[in-house]
C-alpha cells in the first residue's frame, strides 16, 4: 500500500508529506555524538542545504514576499525528497514573522498550513485553509489543499465541494483532476480511469503528464486491475522521475510478490524512511539477512525523534508498517492503527488496521474496521479481497 499522495501546486507539480517518520511505543535511548575533534563529521546534510538569511518580525513589513514564498517552497521541497524533518522546521522558520498572524497573507497562510500537512497536523492545516478561503474565495490553491485533507480523512463529499470551488476559479483542468480522483476513491473507478487518461493524454507537459499517470495508476489498484496499474507507474516515471511514484510503484511490486523488482526500483532513491521500510521489507520476504541492519536503523532514527519531542501519535501508520512489517507483532500493529485511523483514513490506513486484525486474528476488530469502512464510502478492491480472520464473516467483500 501507499505513503501520502502527491498533490498539484501552482508553483509546480510537488509530492506531498514524503517525510515518513517512524515511531513505536517501544522506546529507545538515543546516543549523544560527541566530536572527538573540531575536524570530525557527525553527519553529511542534504548538498541543497545551506543557510540563508531569515525575515525578522522587524523586516516583515518590508520583505519581498516573493522571495520568502520561494525559500519557504525550497525547504518544503528538500522534507519531501530527502524525507528530512528539520526542512519542516526551516521552513516555519522563514515564515516566523506571519506564524499565527490573523493578518498574514493568505499565500503565506496556505504555506503554513503546507508545512503542518508535513508534520502530520491536519486539523491545525485545516483550520487554516478553512480561514484562508472565507477571506478569500477564489484560492485555488487554498481549495485543493483544503480537497486533499479531505479525502485524507476520507470525507469525500467535502472533497468534491472543494474540487467544485477549484473549478469556480476557473482551473479547470485542476478541478477535473480533483473530482475524478475522489470518485474513484468512491468507487467510480471506469469514469475515474477513463477520466484520468484524457487529461493525460492532452497534458501540457511532461510534469503534468507524470502526475496525472500516477493518479490513473493509482485509481487502477483501487480497481484491482494490477497489470495496467504497472503499465501506468511506469509511463509516469517515463514521463518524470519522482520520488513518490517509484515509492508507490514499488509497494506495488512488493504486494504482487516482486521483491527483486521492487528493490531495483528503490536502489537509486534518496534513503528516506518510506525507502527503507520498502527495502527492509523486500529483504525480508528474499531472505536477506541485511534487513534487520535497516530495521535497527529506523529505529536509530525513532529514538532521535523522541529525542527531539516529535510527537509520535501523529506518526501511527508508519509505526503500525514497522510492527506488522519488520516485528512481527500484529496485535501492536493494530493498536497503532487504530489510534491512526482516528487522524487519517486513506486506503493504506485501513489496509494496515484490516491487515493487522486479520494476522491478530481479532474477528471483533475486522467486523468493527470494515462497518467504518462501509460508512466511509471508500471503496478498494484491494480491501475486499482481503480475508476475514477465521471465525469471522465469510465475504468481507463490498460491491464497489
Amino acid at each position: 500500500m501507499k505513503i501520502p499522495r502527491k498533490h498539484p501546486t501552482f508553483h509546480g507539480l510537488v509530492v506531498l508529506s514524503l517525510a515518513l517518520v517512524m515511531a513505536n511505543d517501544a522506546v529507545w535511548a538515543a546516543t549523544e555524538m560527541l566530536p572527538r575533534s573540531d575536524e570530525e563529521v557527525l553527519e553529511t546534510l542534504a548538498a541543497p542545504t545551506m543557510r540563508r538569511p531569515l525575515p525578522s518580525a522587524t523586516q516583515s513589513a518590508n520583505v519581498d514576499l516573493a522571495i520568502v514564498m520561494r525559500q519557504v517552497q525550497g525547504e518544503i521541497t528538500l522534507a519531501r525528497q530527502t524525507g528530512d524533518t528539520r526542512y519542516w522546521g526551516r521552513a516555519q522558520a522563514i515564515l516566523a514573522p506571519w506564524w499565527d498572524s490573523a493578518d498574514a497573507p493568505p499565500d503565506l497562510v496556505v504555506l503554513q498550513a503546507t508545512v503542518q500537512q508535513g508534520r502530520h497536523e491536519f486539523d491545525a492545516a485545516r483550520r487554516l485553509l478553512t480561514a484562508v478561503v472565507t477571506r478569500a474565495p477564489g484560492h485555488a490553491q487554498a481549495w485543493l489543499e483544503l480537497a486533499a485533507l479531505s479525502r485524507l480523512q476520507a470525507d469525500y463529499p467535502a472533497s468534491l465541494r472543494a474540487c467544485d470551488a477549484v473549478a469556480r476559479t476557473g482551473i479547470t483542468w485542476y478541478a477535473q483532476a480533483c473530482r475524478l480522483e475522489t470518485v474513484s476513491l468512491q468507487g467510480q473507478h471506469a469514469a475515474a480511469t477513463q477520466g484520468l487518461q484524457r487529461l493525460a493524454d492532452v497534458a501540457a507537459d511532461a510534469a503534468r503528464r507524470s502526475w496525472l499517470l500516477s493518479l490513473l495508476a493509482e485509481s487502477l489498484e483501487r480497481a484491482g486491475r494490477d497489470a495496467p496499474a504497472l503499465a501506468a507507474y511506469r509511463s509516469s516515471l517515463d514521463a518524470q522521475h519522482d520520488l513518490y511514484t517509484a515509492v508507490a510503484f514499488s509497494d506495488l511490486l512488493l504486494r504482487t510478490g516482486k521483491a527483486e523488482p521492487a528493490l531495483r526500483v528503490l536502489e537509486p532513491l534518496p534513503l528516506t524512511d518510506a525507502v527503507l521500510l520498502r527495502q527492509a521489507s523486500a529483504w525480508r520476504i528474499m531472505g536477506d539477512k541485511r534487513w534487520s541492519s535497516i530495521r535497527d536503523e529506523l529505529r536509530s532514527r525513532t529514538a532521535e525523534l523522541r529525542r527531539r519531542g516529535d510527537n509520535p501519535d501523529l506518526h501511527g501508520r508508519e509505526a503500525g508498517l514497522i510492527a506488522l512489517w519488520l516485528d512481527d507483532d500484529p496485535q501492536q500493529a493494530l493498536r497503532l492503527a487504530e489510534r491512526n485511523l482516528q487522524l487519517q483514513r486513506e486506503p493504506v490506513d485501513w489496509w494496515l488496521a484490516l491487515t493487522s486484525a486479520q494476522q491478530s486474528g481479532d474477528v471483533a476488530a475486522w467486523r468493527r474496521l470494515q462497518d467504518q469502512r462501509r460508512t466511509s464510502g471508500l471503496h478498494d478492491q484491494r480491501l475486499d479481497n482481503l480475508r476475514a480472520p477465521a471465525g469471522g464473516p465469510a465475504d468481507p467483500k463490498v460491491s464497489s
